[in-house]
């Protein structure tokens, strides 16, 4: 168990902590002091001294049930556990090392000890026994010579747990629950003893408001055996109801190690985060060859529903992970921004200063609304150093979407990207921003906007691809959000633009200039040819009308300019650029208690 004190403790305190604490809860104790990877001090619980005159022991009938585990955590058959180094993918139980046992997992080869095999973070499994009856030669209706009856499996295969796993956890010193798909019984698929394990595991976490991690590498129902659990009332359409009740109550992380067909590809975007693994992972409503039967199109699964597919083109995937290591450790990035349930602060950890200096603000943003540069660079003279963490980068690109800590505060940015097209909002990125914004506001994350934005975009495709419909959903999240909200007009603002991106008229907390800010319904150029056009066109002399359009548009910028903004008291305040993130870190913490009401009604329509 890791323990993390604030950076005074001294090095007696530590220790004292861990003895007390390994004494009190009977476990191995690490505490480490403030943000420090190593532990300070480390305990035992003390050895447990029984009388000497204490001769019982264990049984043939203990024996015999720690033979049924052993043989229960060896998964399905073995020519499918064979085959799952040549996919790169681990044996489930490895995985649950992986994730729960310390770095790099604790399981070796053939190591399925009941008493000594479970990874060290696992606090416990349920449900080790489902279908026990209907594989185990040691079940109650099989046959002396363990050939059995009617239970048996047609296939001979081995069914332990039901190919599903769920239990509960710690995973980077927090609490969990979680499932994890068995691939080598039935390729992970789903029947009716594990579908209830599921929604078991759901329900608790209703209860105990803890995270969950769903460890998916499922082919679906399990379509032989569907009676049972397809349909009913606690079956497994029961999941997503579950999923959909859990949803901004606590975080949901789902990754994905498989093709998760149909059924199974909801649970992915059911969760408020999803990871896919390059290489193997996809999610789909039909595999292939369903498709080609119902469509006649042959395509592969990877360009059906890989990663890819899903991290720049269905915006389904928030991250993608090289393999099953670095699913791991993305993760534990993203738990830490989050609190464990909804009505929690997220927790904060100590600061840090920017990765490159705030005193290159200023020369960081041309002078040009028109030329550009990566706000990912600005985030980086702002946020503390290795905070930064973007989800779905590939997706709407037009908008960064990202957790970052400013002075140890998790805070979620929705920055306009002027590398692509000029930062203006597409329908994906206003569709990205808005799921953003939504899950920052459930789980207490405040909200940081840099706005440099000539608008939501024009076009005859854009309105097929439902500009107004998704840019609604945008200010629509925009305007529910009760969160802290601080916006910083970085240069451009025009059109509907600040509107989406928290503008005064959406009760962020402050709108704060740079030097180099505009607000306007629109740009120079497009407002001169809007407002003066024929008065230009009435000019011959080209040299003439080129002075008088440029006199025009000094007049408007004027106009538009962030001075005449603050003059009119339609922003709070212009800051120096290289103060900008002491100015943010003052106004997060001042507000961060802020408390704001929605009106008494059950729910929005936008959504």
């Amino acid at each position: 168990m890791k323990v993390h004190v604030g950076a005074a403790a001294t090095p007696e305190e530590a220790e004292a902590i861990a003895k007390s604490l390994a004494e009190h809860l009977g476990v191995d104790v690490d505490v480490h002091v403030g943000e420090s990877g190593e532990p300070a001090a480390s305990a035992s619980p003390p050895a447990v001294e029984y009388p000497l005159d204490d001769d019982l022991g264990p049984t043939d009938r203990e024996r015999d049930l720690r033979a049924e585990i052993d043989d229960i955590l060896e998964g399905g058959p073995e020519k499918y556990r064979e085959r799952l180094p040549e996919q790169g993918k681990l044996f489930v139980r490895d995985r649950l090392d992986l994730w729960f046992g310390g770095e790099g997992g604790t399981r070796g080869a053939g190591d399925a000890s009941a008493t000594d095999g479970d990874p060290a973070g696992l606090h416990f499994e349920d449900g080790k026994f489902a279908a026990f009856d209907d594989w185990h030669p040691n079940a109650p209706n099989r046959d002396a010579d363990g050939e059995g009856g009617e239970a048996d499996d047609a296939s001979g295969d081995r069914l332990p747990g039901d190919g599903l796993l769920t239990g509960a956890a710690e995973f980077e010193g927090r609490d969990v629950h979680f499932m994890a798909n068995d691939f080598t019984v039935k390729a992970g698929s789903m029947a009716a003893k594990g579908v209830e394990k599921f929604l078991r595991m759901q329900q608790r976490a209703l209860k105990t408001g803890r995270p969950v991690l769903y460890l998916m590498d499922s082919s679906g129902g399990r379509i032989d055996q569907q009676s049972g659990f397809f349909a009913n009332r606690e079956g497994i359409g029961k999941y997503y109801y579950n999923h959909s009740m859990l949803s901004g109550a606590v975080p949901q992380i789902c990754v994905l190690y498989g093709p998760c067909i149909a059924g199974a590809a909801y649970t992915p975007v059911f969760a408020d985060f999803t990871v896919m693994v390059e290489g193997m992972s996809a999610m789909a409503i039909a595999s292939p060859r369903m498709v080609k039967m119902v469509t006649g199109e042959e395509i592969e699964m990877a360009d059906l529903g890989g990663p890819r597919v899903h991290a720049e083109e269905s915006g389904s995937a928030d991250l993608v992970a090289r393999d099953e290591e670095h699913a791991r450790e993305l993760v534990a990035d993203l738990i830490g921004y989050l609190p464990d349930r909804a009505g929690e602060k997220p927790p904060k950890r100590e600061t840090k200063p920017p990765k490159l200096s705030p005193e290159g603000i200023d020369e960081l943003i041309p002078e040009s609304p028109n030329r550009p540069y990566d706000v990912r660079d600005l985030l980086d003279r702002i946020a503390d150093a290795e905070s930064v963490f973007e989800l779905k980068e590939g997706y709407g690109p037009e908008i960064v979407t990202a957790f970052c800590r400013i002075d140890g505060r998790p805070v979620g940015v929705v920055a306009n990207q002027p590398t692509e097209r000029s930062g203006a909002i597409f329908p994906d990125a206003a569709e990205k921003a808005a799921e953003f914004i939504w899950t920052c506001d459930a789980y207490e994350v405040p909200l940081l906007y840099l706005c440099d934005t000539p608008g939501f975009m024009a076009g005859s495709q854009v309105e097929k691809d439902a500009i107004l419909e998704k840019g609604k959903k945008m200010i629509y999240a925009t305007s529910s959000a009760t969160v802290p909200k601080q916006t910083v007009v970085t240069r451009k603002a025009y059109g509907a633009g600040i509107y989406a991106m928290g503008g005064p008229a959406y009760d962020p907390e402050s709108v704060i200039g740079l030097p180099s800010g505009e607000i306007g319904i629109m740009g120079p150029e497009a407002a001169i040819n809007a407002v003066y056009a024929r008065k230009l066109a009435g000019i011959d002399a080209p040299e003439e009308r080129a002075e008088t359009e440029a006199q025009l548009r000094e007049e408007y910028r004027e106009d538009i300019d962030v001075h005449r903004m603050a003059s009119e008291v339609v922003i709070d305040e212009i800051v120096p650029p290289s103060t900008l993130r002491e100015e943010l870190a003052a106004r997060f913490a001042f507000y961060e208690d802020v408390e704001k009401d929605l009106p008494d009604k059950k729910h929005g329509t936008v959504l």
